[in-house]
């Protein structure tokens, strides 16, 4: 119990919270208090405003809120998001692009499951939509999962990616985000030996700790820190009776949150004290960059404690992937059964998460796989978020890794069209990290 007290104790304290901005706002807005005009009930009606929403948004799943797209024919095509696959642990979505024919390329992106929703990925899919059908895996909360769905951990995930895969057939083009890459890998090599003819016809791996040793990083150097047992018992704690997941043991999203928040302390601070001060002066709005970019940094979601612990223990610490030795179901994946999947790798030359060097390790790894369907990419500047979203995304990886699509699906290349979608803006703040924390 005492680790479900501890749950509670983490929700109280941000309801408390939110409560207080909500009492703060309602109070410093009522109407006789303009009868003495004083600037402190507009800075406390600021602050509450700001206080109630940063608190409330941490248990709201974001929407996609995907903005219609433009088509050839100069009209605008409304996107809806359709349930391709549902799983209890994770559904595989489809953006539907609605009175479109079916495009040539066909992409499934791999979202990382590391505190945050999919909606990470709200401006790689925006970006994509234009030249491809996008599908993403959608990972599920997992304080809505009620204990009787069972257990999920990194072989579950891995054979949910299988499936997933199967689903779409083998002219999909699998796009896998930092967290996911080595699982991506593993169940793509599941798929060549059991499965060959579901193979993806590409593989693109983004910024993943496919080998962590390979570079070391602050969250590589924290992994080899902690033993399993510190994190078991510092990390790991049994959802309250508010939500269906009651009795589950998870690494709460609020924990995480928090462990994000400390690291750029200073930045995150002075973000919120501006943003106090644009909205007590009236120069904020509700989709202004702050807000645009805090509603998703701190939308979290839970991960069940045993996903948590086996990637730690078994991606980072015992490199079961760096060393081809990953075991699905009692059967050890051999990665160089891929012959014929073309792969790809992307990494930042800034990326401080997964640092340059872990993702292109996965190359080596390919033993069966012709040079010739092996490529990897270095964009010099860009950070880890950069690598998917923001301008070293749009202006040189996004083009890149449809050209490698298009050389190696087997297709003519279709005609590729600028995006007329605004990409989703970022505010000026270190994004919300979608790998593990360790």
């Amino acid at each position: 119990m005492r680790f479900m007290a501890a749950y509670d104790m983490m929700e109280a304290a941000r309801n408390t919270n939110a409560w207080l901005g909500a009492t703060a706002r309602t109070m410093a807005s009522y109407p006789a208090f303009a009868l003495i005009p004083n600037p402190a009930f507009q800075w406390m009606a600021a602050w509450g405003e700001v206080t109630e929403r940063s608190f409330e948004r941490m248990i709201v799943k974001p929407d996609w809120n995907i903005p219609p797209l433009t088509g050839e024919d100069g009209r605008d095509h409304i996107v809806a998001v359709e349930t391709e696959v549902s799983r209890p642990f994770g559904d595989l979505i489809r953006f539907n692009v609605q009175g479109r024919a079916p495009m040539a390329r066909r992409i499934m992106l791999v979202a990382p499951m590391s505190g945050h929703y999919a909606t990470l990925l709200r401006s790689t899919v925006v970006s994509l939509l234009p030249d491809a059908d996008v599908y993403i895996t959608d990972w599920h909360n997992a304080r809505d999962i009620p204990v009787s769905a069972g257990k999920f951990d990194v072989e579950d995930y891995t054979l949910y990616l299988v499936d997933f895969m199967k689903a779409l057939g083998p002219d999909i083009n699998v796009i896998a985000v930092c967290q996911p890459a080595p699982l991506t890998l593993a169940a793509t090599a599941l798929l060549a030996e059991q499965d060959p003819d579901a193979q993806p016809s590409t593989l693109t791996l983004i910024g993943g700790p496919i080998d962590p040793d390979a570079a070391a990083t602050d969250v590589t150097d924290f992994g080899r820190r902690v033993t399993m047992g510190q994190l078991e018992q510092s990390m790991v704690q049994r959802v309250g009776f508010k939500y269906p997941g009651v009795g589950r043991m998870v690494y709460p999203g609020l924990l995480q949150l928090a462990s994000f928040m400390s690291m750029n302390a200073e930045t995150h601070s002075k973000a919120f004290a501006d943003q106090v001060m644009n909205v007590a002066e009236g120069t904020a709005s509700d989709h202004d960059r702050h807000n645009k970019f805090y509603d998703e940094y701190l939308a979290v979601m839970d991960m069940t404690a045993e996903f948590y612990l086996s990637t730690v223990e078994r991606i980072f610490k015992g490199l079961e992937i760096a060393q081809n030795r990953f075991t699905v179901d009692g059967h050890q994946v051999d990665i160089g059964k891929i012959t014929r999947v073309a792969v790809k790798t992307v990494e930042g030359g800034k990326d401080d998460i997964s640092a340059p060097g872990q993702c292109v390790a996965a190359l080596d790894l390919l033993t069966g796989l012709p040079d010739d369907k092996k490529a990897s990419y270095l964009e010099p500047e860009a950070g880890h978020y950069g690598i998917f979203a923001g301008g070293s995304w749009r202006r040189n990886i996004r083009p890149l890794v449809l050209d490698f699509i298009d050389a190696n699906s087997g297709k003519a290349a279709p005609k590729r069209r600028k995006p007329k979608l605004r990409a989703v803006e970022t505010a000026d703040v270190p994004p919300p990290s979608p790998n593990v924390a360790v």
